[in-house]
């Protein structure tokens, strides 16, 4: 460990590097040197548990040491081969994936990322469909290339809205309802009430595809209250629209299961996926098709492909995750973290810290509402950006060896599927003396 390699790490950083939904003078990242299991490190040597995988990606933890060697084995083995040729380690993966999505899968179309997934999906529904429209929320967010970020619904797509078809309604959130809505069960019938309206005065004979996180991530872990995806499966089936998963950040293990929709009893029509399939290992990213679509271009072309579609290296990786996954069992124990650990913690946390305003999650998927005043709701920043408190939270938790994941006025905590139940324990008591320290942001 050297703080003087540290030290020009950042250096370098700061003269060569162009950081991705960032002002470029105003960031100070963090030079990190390595990582293990729900840990990484600075040069300095100070460690962070990471409850925030990163961007909500390393669901197996850092650097696991069976998935390190499948690459260094499919490295020693093929490193690369176009998509036009069949590879073992794509036929592995696509299998793997189709087996994990359930009845009704058949095949799986490989990209680099979960934008380039999305695009790639809208792009068969609206092929499939002979359809244009998509209808996506207005909290969510899809991805960065073209209809990916016009399909987002928070403020990160309006300096990016090239592109046409795409059409926004507000999805189930009870506590900040659009529907002066008290209950789920309220939340829920109304929240598909207006999709309905939406539906007929959009006309169905235009609309593609409904787009929906099945659990919202970046837009604040909105967990769908009970009957919601089944009202959606129901409304695509009554208008002949296509029902698109985007499973990117909530699929592989974060909700407790291997996909979140798997928490309703239905199924959509196209999977998205990236993140937690390699735990972020090596990039990839796809959609699962179901057979009708798969059976629309059998004998007629899709216009689609990239150069790394199934890229061997990647595709051994994501094998590697998924049997390590069900060999240790991270999913049931995500489950578990998410049912005994976290869920009662944070409950004890809000009676203790009035700015957590609203505690939503399962498995290892979770997010604090925090505001300034419990009465009113008022959010400890503005929607669409942070604030000096928001800034100082996140900060103490640094400080204090946790690596959250922020977006707005809120605080998201997920760790690997693998946690362990202290680690689990260690960093929601980091969090408290974080909160316990940030008090005086409170003014209700």
């Amino acid at each position: 460990m050297s703080s003087e390699k540290g030290a020009k790490v950042f250096a370098d950083d700061r003269k060569y590097v162009f950081h991705s939904w960032s002002a470029q003078a105003q960031i100070s990242p963090i030079p990190v040197e390595s990582g293990s299991g729900s840990y990484f490190w600075d040069f300095d040597g100070k460690k962070y548990l990471d409850f925030s995988c990163q961007l909500v990606f390393t669901n197996i933890g850092h650097q696991h040491p069976k998935v390190v060697q499948a690459i260094k084995d499919q490295a020693d083995l093929l490193t690369t081969i176009a998509p036009q040729h069949a590879n073992e380690a794509r036929n592995g993966a696509a299998q793997r994936i189709v087996e994990l999505a359930g009845e009704g899968f058949d095949k799986v179309f490989f990209t680099n990322a979960g934008a380039d997934g999305i695009e790639n999906a809208v792009r068969m529904a609206r092929l499939h469909t002979g359809k244009s429209k998509i209808f996506s929320t207005y909290r969510s967010y899809h991805g960065n290339t073209g209809a990916a970020i016009n399909a987002t619904g928070d403020p990160r797509r309006l300096p990016n809205e090239f592109a046409h078809g795409h059409v926004h309604f507000w999805g189930p959130y009870l506590y900040r309802s659009s529907f002066w809505a008290t209950t789920e069960t309220e939340e829920c019938e109304r929240a598909l009430a207006h999709l309905e309206q939406m539906i007929i005065f959009e006309g169905a004979h235009t609309i593609a595809a409904i787009l929906i996180e099945s659990v919202p991530g970046t837009a604040g872990v909105l967990v769908p209250p009970k009957g919601y995806l089944e009202g959606i499966r129901a409304l695509c089936d009554k208008y002949g629209i296509l029902w698109i998963a985007d499973e990117v950040m909530a699929g592989f293990g974060r909700t407790g299961k291997w996909f979140a929709f798997q928490h309703a009893h239905v199924q959509p029509d196209l999977i998205v996926f990236a993140k937690g399939v390699t735990s972020g290992y090596l990039p990839l990213g796809g959609v699962v098709v179901s057979q009708k679509i798969v059976e629309t271009f059998n004998d007629r072309v899709f216009p689609g492909g990239l150069t790394y579609s199934g890229h061997p290296l990647a595709c051994a990786t994501a094998n590697a995750t998924i049997d390590v996954m069900k060999d240790e069992k991270m999913v049931e124990n995500a489950a578990m973290i998410g049912e005994k650990v976290i869920a009662p913690a944070l409950v004890e946390l809000a009676e203790k810290h009035p700015m957590i305003g609203d505690v939503r999650g399962q498995g290892v998927f979770w997010s604090l509402d925090l505001v300034t005043d419990r009465a009113t709701r008022e959010p400890m920043a503005p929607y669409g950006s942070s604030s000096p408190a928001m800034n100082e939270i996140v900060a103490e938790c640094k400080k204090n060896g946790l690596m959250p994941f922020n977006n707005f006025n809120r605080i998201h905590l997920n760790p690997p599927c693998n946690i362990t139940v202290d680690d689990a324990k260690l960093g929601l008591e980091i969090l408290d003396r974080s909160l316990a320290a940030m008090a005086h942001h409170y003014k209700g």
